[in-house]
């Protein structure tokens, strides 16, 4: 029986249809929690917004017991006013300050009640609260109560959703203070906030321009793969280099100029900046001496990538429509979380009015329904591991389709597409009950992260060391779950099997196979990874030349900082796809290896780039005296031989 060819996409059947049952059963009962939040008036509360006293604006309300000023009519006044909008209460998520329903928002700025009264006289909005007349704004000694903080900033109403918001973006500059707690100094933070403003344009530039490298490096992975590890590897060799030097060309040069005809606040900014040339120049020896270190190791390895990579960029050859895989699933990503956002916000405002300290009215959810914000959050983490796992899925059917049809020309028409037709109706139970096992790791690193900052400065060391060290656990546990789950996918896509035993057999074969996990997974891997920072590189250093010479003098650290970000991770989404194409590639290898011998029956699926791998392999354990006998001892069976 082992001489029989082993015929792997044969068998088809559904896996884990309990699983997928229970996503079902969640999945009704995330929409319970929606239709809920709406049937209970959340939604008119939530897009028409209501005043401090429970009155929804835009409509005649209902007197609430015990509660002044409810009940009122607001059918004129359809817009929600706060009295001090930037009094922000970041730890209860809301806006301290008093709500009105008024007729028009100040598109003007008021810096008296003289103006206010005005404002009331020749509009009909009254902006101060529903106990004064228009007529007592200025006599009333309890109009600094009573109305607004002034100035009173013009603002606008918030499209769809009827709130009156500040134009002005000083406002927000406090929100960002408020939200950066560790910085104490606050004049620093204005002058960063004022750096992003001044270089918007360059920073629209610099996103766009790593947009560009990225589709750029993604065609040169798919027709240059032979010479890619060895380009990438000149190329950030060269640009760490001259990225380092450049920036203790630019230190120095800083560091001789004249600071006499400049003003003290210049002064103080372009020591910022020196300051700052100096970190990143630091950095930069630091990261291309190890990174220089690294290559040397690694050089002997580069051989087993390229082989690998060749057949990588013959597969997105044939599947050129993996590229834009990333932006299917951001789409269905983005689809999913303003759903959800939307749901949060309903459930903000839904639950029965109840008179807080102040006499105003909050409404809130009591009884068992209040559970439901966890239900909501747990929602949050399972659907959106659920989608990438369909990703993952999807990228791994599509592969292996491709390596194991002998005949490339007989592949289906849209191998996408037949990929995720097999997931819909074979696997979505085992997609749903791996997206579960990553849940139950992320819930409890979250809840140890929140407790950790509920407890900051109040925990003692040993504490605070334990809440770290389960936290750094728990991530590098939901690492290897998704490492595992990948190839457990891949692993079911091949043999049809539900996702206990694709994942036990994926990790025997990965662990019976460390050697070759570490020189083609890894080194592919860490060659993406140089593809990534070439991006980051060459974004960072064009924002330096472009920053650097403006003429005016503004703090460019969290522009460049911004910038980087923002290349990282489109280079990550582009290049996510081509490293688990990679992934795929190599358990199918492993597969075709054991069962396979090239022999009569027994013809490799394998391009003949990789065949040529294997040979070479063999000679060299035949040179070094072992006969290949180790080679084939590297690479053990994943299935049970037919």
């Amino acid at each position: 029986s082992s001489k029989r060819e082993w015929k792997p996409l044969e068998d088809r059947s559904c896996t884990d249809i309990p699983w997928l049952l229970l996503f079902i059963l969640f999945c009704i009962g995330m929409g319970f929690i929606c239709g809920f939040s709406i049937a209970t008036g959340a939604a008119a509360r939530l897009v028409s917004g209501y005043d401090s006293y429970g009155n929804i604006c835009g409509q005649k309300n209902t007197k609430l017991e015990a509660i002044p000023n409810s009940g009122m009519d607001h059918t004129q006044r359809k817009y929600v006013f706060f009295l001090d909008p930037c009094n922000l209460d970041l730890i209860n998520r809301k806006i301290k300050s008093v709500a009105l329903c008024v007729a028009a928002c100040p598109r003007q700025e008021l810096k008296t009640l003289s103006d206010v009264q005005k404002f009331a006289e020749m509009n009909g909005s009254a902006l101060c609260s529903y106990n004064l007349k228009p007529s007592e704004y200025t006599t009333s000694s309890k109009s600094s109560v009573l109305c607004p903080k002034l100035p009173v900033p013009a603002s606008a109403p918030i499209p769809f959703f009827h709130r009156c918001a500040p134009v002005n973006i000083s406002c927000y500059a406090k929100f960002a203070e408020a939200l950066i707690t560790f910085v104490s100094d606050n004049s620093v933070l204005h002058r960063l906030i004022s750096g992003v403003m001044t270089s918007k344009e360059i920073i629209l530039g610099l996103c766009l321009l790593s947009l560009v490298l990225s589709m750029i490096l993604m065609v040169i992975i798919r027709y240059i793969s032979r010479v890619l590890v060895w380009i990438l590897t000149i190329l950030v060799i060269l640009g760490s280099l001259g990225g380092t030097g450049v920036l203790w060309w630019l230190y120095a040069k800083q560091r001789r100029s004249p600071k006499e005809t400049i003003t003290p606040e210049q002064l103080q900014i372009a020591e910022d900046n020196l300051r700052a040339l100096l970190i990143y120049a630091i950095s930069a020896t630091v990261f291309t001496v190890i990174l220089f270190l690294i290559m040397l190791v690694m050089r002997k390895r580069v051989a087993l990538t390229i082989a690998l990579f060749h057949v990588a960029g013959k597969v997105f050859i044939h599947l050129p429509l993996l590229v834009f895989q990333p932006f299917w699933t951001f789409f269905a990503l983005v689809l999913f979380w303003a759903y959800w956002i939307m749901t949060l916000l309903f459930l903000g405002t839904t639950g029965s009015p109840v008179q807080n300290e102040q006499g105003f009215v909050e409404f809130k959810i009591s009884g068992p329904l209040q559970y439901m914000w966890w239900y909501h959050v747990v929602g949050l983490i399972w659907i959106s591991e659920f989608i990438l796992a369909c990703q993952q899925m999807t990228v791994a059917g599509a592969v292996v389709t491709y390596y194991f049809t002998r005949d490339k020309r007989n592949l289906p028409f849209t191998p996408i597409l037949a990929s995720v037709n097999r997931l819909i109706r074979y696997h979505l139970g085992t997609v749903a009950k791996g997206s579960f096992i990553i849940t139950l790791v992320k819930i409890p690193r979250m809840i140890l992260m929140y407790i950790h900052s509920q407890l900051k400065g109040k925990e003692n060391a040993c504490a605070r060391c334990v809440l770290k060290s389960c936290i750094c656990c728990l991530w590098c546990l939901e690492k290897c779950l998704n490492y595992l789950n990948q190839n457990a996918y891949t692993a079911t896509a091949i043999n049809s099997t539900n996702f206990c035993t694709s994942a036990k057999d994926a990790f025997v074969i990965l662990v019976e196979n460390a050697l070759r996990v570490a020189t083609i997974n890894t080194v592919g891997d860490f060659m993406l990874f140089l593809g990534k920072v070439l991006i980051v590189c060459s974004t960072g250093l064009a924002g330096i030349m472009l920053l650097n010479y403006r003429q005016d003098y503004t703090v460019w650290v969290l522009p460049l900082i911004i910038v980087c970000l923002f290349a990282f991770l489109v280079a990550h989404c582009f290049l996510s796809i081509y490293e688990m194409v990679v992934d795929v590639l190599f358990l199918c290898f492993a597969i075709d290896t054991k069962y396979n011998d090239g022999s009569p029956g027994r013809e490799f699926y394998m391009d003949k780039v990789l065949m040529e791998f294997v040979e070479n392999s063999r000679k060299a354990m035949k040179e070094a005296g072992k006969g290949g006998v180790a080679d084939a001892r590297e690479l053990k069976p994943m299935l049970k031989k037919r």
